[in-house]
């Protein structure tokens, strides 16, 4: 029975409209419950031990639930919203959706909650198994979900993103695979390299160096991959951080709302500035889409239009985010296609 649902079984001081059963069949009704609910025993079982059919156990347990002899009270962790998780994967059609409590007060230069690292942490031990091949994007949230594993089967941990600054790479994604590794005990394949070259041709002669080759290959055989989204503006998105004016201005013409992994999206999910990814070390678009299993770790206020855009381009399957992003989700325009369906917007 899972530990976040709690039974509560009462007998004679039932409501009132339980006190209609006889004594016998309070006492009958409330020792059924207790095996079927608390002691996990299927109703064929509690049928053998009191001598009556399966379908009068049943029975007599639906009765005890409409007179509020048995009452089922279910609990998630405080910081968990389960309606509003419930809701959102509803409507975007994900996978998974775990949204987590906004704290009191947020920070300016940390638009995600440190607290949406740990539950997808959490998240992550779940949905890997042994055998799979992790991998993890560049990002402030995939770092602290990192940093937050204590559990994870043998699997392979390959980075799918260069890094935000070379000179960082011990304490950013860098070490964020090597973190997960780890707590695996499987392989790590990080990349040592920037995630954004000044040049088409850098970016493919580094391409080919070998060590950043050889978790290039393991691209297509990844299984479960954890991204970061941020929204198109200075200190939430990495690649706009990285670019000049004039290029920022460029890619801002083109409407670009949102960036995953270097690759750029507009409003509706479509994405635009493909040109960027030839300079970019990254995973493709097309590769995270095939990936059965991509979780974007993104919260806050200001990153909820860009979750939106990016939930909206097919690339992710599920979602850890905060009450604050969730409930302008909820009410962003028109209810996307599923994002099971990995359809891309733009066609091709």
């Amino acid at each position: 029975m899972n530990s976040s649902e709690e039974i509560a079984v009462s007998g004679m001081s039932a409501g009132r409209s339980a006190m209609r059963m006889g004594p016998a069949e309070l006492v009958q009704a409330a020792a059924m419950a207790r095996r079927f609910y608390l002691e996990g025993k299927s109703k064929i079982q509690i049928a053998e031990e009191f001598g009556v059919s399966r379908f009068k156990v049943a029975r007599v347990l639906e009765t005890a639930l409409e007179r509020d002899l048995v009452r089922i009270e279910i609990r998630v962790p405080a910081e968990l919203d389960a309606e509003r998780s419930d809701a959102l994967r509803a409507r975007y059609g994900l996978r998974h959706a775990v949204v987590v409590e906004s704290p009191a007060e947020v920070s300016e230069e940390s638009p995600d909650p440190e607290n949406l690292g740990e539950v997808a942490a959490d998240l992550l031990g779940e949905l890997v198994n042994e055998g799979d091949v992790l991998g993890l994007a560049w990002g402030r949230s995939t770092i602290h979900m990192a940093a937050a594993l204590d559990r994870l089967p043998p699997c392979t941990v390959v980075q799918l993103t260069g890094v935000y600054d070379a000179g960082t790479a011990e304490r950013g994604s860098v070490e964020a695979v090597r973190r997960a590794a780890q707590v695996s005990g499987g392989d790590a394949h990080p990349i040592y390299a920037p995630m954004l070259l000044p040049d088409a041709a850098t970016a493919e002669a580094l391409r080919h160096q070998t060590g950043i080759a050889r978790a290039f290959e393991y691209f297509d055989k990844v299984t479960v991959a954890c991204v970061s989204i941020g929204s198109w503006e200075p200190g939430i998105s990495t690649v706009y951080d990285m670019l000049s004016d004039e290029e920022r201005a460029h890619y801002s013409s083109l409407g670009v709302a949102a960036e995953t992994s270097a690759h750029l999206f507009d409003a509706e999910g479509r994405r635009v500035g493909r040109d960027l990814g030839e300079r970019c070390i990254t995973v493709k678009a097309d590769q995270l889409r095939r990936i059965p299993e991509v979780v974007a770790i993104a919260g806050g206020q200001r990153k909820a239009a860009a979750i939106d855009a990016v939930l909206r381009s097919g690339l992710v399957t599920s979602l850890v985010t905060d009450t604050a992003a969730a409930d302008y989700l909820m009410t962003a325009g028109a209810p996307p296609k599923s994002a099971l369906s990995r359809t891309d917007p733009d066609g091709i």
